[in-house]
Order: structure tokens, then C-alpha cells, then sequence
């Protein structure tokens, strides 16, 4: 349990670092990155270009925010004319998914309406790839969203999370519970299509992940709008684990292809590693 804390905490750590806030200041009701905005990411003057006509939205994961573990993968989009955005939501990713994927529609429709663009795509680590998807079943995401990328997405949760009872999981992290193997909300969000709509769908994962196990729970049913990638089946060598993989070089090069083109990442892809 102490190495499962650890490894969950580990975004949060990130963003806390040497940092200590005013004795006086109050605190927010939804904390946000301490270090501001990801790499190039969050300029409300971008504006899309007929080669890039749909913004990306980086959506992070449980305990993460806006900016932290994000950088390499904004900076990468940004560098390929990409307007970027990301946003803070649910307490740190720790409330109930339903309540944070009516704050994703909202910033949805900030980024539509500053940008003037008709849809949006979205890169997603962990939750943050398995929660726009109630977003797109349930609040009229898909007719909005083109691409979901995620990044070891909890799509069908995973089997380190316990019951309500467990410290970790009971009111302090809702969604910890909502992303536990079985669960009522998973169960209902996985019933009957999981990959609804003509959005795109391409799961990114790694034999290492030791978040969301097994592994293969981040796959969704296959499909023509659907792509399942194992980075080690991409390259073997490499040894990323769940918490870096928006920093892996292979899931941003599968990223960037999903992004690039028509419907969901390449199968027949391949970075270099």
C-alpha cells in the first residue's frame, strides 16, 4: 500500500514541490498547478490554421494538475501548430468524474468559443483519458470531440484500488473508487458502445504500469475508430511506467500521429526509439 500511495501521489508531489503558500492566502476551492501553465500551452490568442484546425485540450490525471508531468507533451503539439490547452478540475482529479466532466464541457466550450474552431481533440493521462469519455457519451461530447488520445487511460479501471472503506478511496478521492475494476460508474460508462459517436479513439499504454493493472484495462473494444498501442510492442527497450508516460518520446511520437490525420493513431506506425 505505502509503494501504491507513492505512486499515485507522485503527480501531486511534483507539482508541490518547494513550495509553501502564505500563511495568510486562502486557499482555492479547486487547487491549481502552482507552476502556471504547460509549455506553450493556455494562449487565449492562438488562433487555429487550415493545417491545424482543431485545438487540443490536455486533460491530467488523478492527484495532477494543469501543468505538471505535461510539458514535454504541450511543447511537442505547440511545436506541430497546435493551439494547446489544459485545464485544472475535480480537487485535483480526486472528485466525483461526473462533477469533472461537466467542468471538461465548460472549458470545452471556453476553448470552442475563443477559438472559433467547430470541434476539439483531447490528450488525456490516465482519468484524464478515461474521463472525457462520459463527457462524450453522456453530455454531448461526441459531437464536439474529433480525437481522445489516453495515456494509460483507466477505461476499465484497476484492481490495486479497494473498496469505499479504504482510506485512500473513501471520501477523499471519489473518483479513486469510480476508477476501481468493476465499479458502478465504469460499469455504466463501458455498457453497450465504448467508443461512441465519430470521435477517434487511441489508447497508449505499457507493459510497466503499475496504476492501472492490468494494463490492458486502458484498451478499449476494437473497432475502425479505435487504435490499442503497447509502447514495448513499439519498442522494446523502453521501461516507462505510468506516472511518466505523457514524458515517454513513444507515446508522444503515437500522440502526434493520432493528431495528424484522420481517424485514430497508425497501427502500422513506428516512432523512432
Amino acid at each position: 500500500m505505502r509503494r501504491i500511495l507513492v505512486t499515485l501521489l507522485a503527480p501531486l508531489l511534483v507539482g508541490l514541490l518547494g513550495l509553501a503558500a502564505p500563511a495568510s492566502a486562502a486557499a482555492p476551492a479547486y487547487p491549481t498547478s502552482p507552476f502556471g501553465e504547460p509549455t506553450g500551452a493556455n494562449d487565449w490568442t492562438c488562433r487555429p490554421t487550415a493545417g491545424r484546425p482543431t485545438p487540443v485540450i490536455i486533460v491530467h490525471g488523478t492527484f495532477g494538475d494543469r501543468k505538471s508531468l505535461l510539458d514535454d507533451l504541450s511543447s511537442a503539439m505547440v511545436d506541430q501548430g497546435y493551439c494547446v490547452y489544459s485545464l485544472d478540475y475535480g480537487n485535483r482529479g480526486t472528485g466525483d468524474i461526473v462533477d469533472s466532466a461537466k467542468q471538461l464541457k465548460k472549458f470545452v466550450g471556453k476553448v470552442r468559443r475563443a477559438t472559433g474552431a467547430a470541434k476539439v481533440s483531447m490528450v488525456g493521462h490516465s482519468q484524464g483519458g478515461m474521463m472525457p469519455r462520459y463527457y462524450i457519451r453522456f453530455l454531448g461530447g461526441k459531437r464536439v470531440v474529433d480525437d481522445l488520445v489516453g495515456l494509460s487511460p483507466s477505461n476499465h479501471g484497476t484492481t490495486i484500488v479497494g473498496d469505499s472503506d479504504n482510506p485512500l478511496t473513501g471520501g477523499f478521492c471519489p473518483a479513486c473508487s469510480q476508477q476501481a475494476a468493476g465499479s458502478p460508474f465504469l460499469t455504466r460508462l463501458n455498457k453497450g458502445d465504448e467508443t461512441p459517436g465519430r470521435v477517434s479513439y487511441t489508447q497508449i499504454t505499457t507493459r510497466y504500469d503499475e496504476v492501472v493493472v492490468p494494463y490492458t484495462s486502458a484498451y478499449l473494444a476494437a473497432g475502425p475508430r479505435t487504435t490499442n498501442v503497447t509502447i514495448q510492442d513499439l519498442c522494446p527497450a523502453e521501461v516507462v511506467e505510468h506516472v511518466l508516460i505523457p514524458m515517454s518520446r513513444t507515446a508522444i511520437a503515437v500522440t502526434l500521429d493520432a493528431l495528424d490525420h484522420r481517424g485514430p493513431a497508425d497501427p502500422g506506425f513506428r516512432p523512432a526509439c
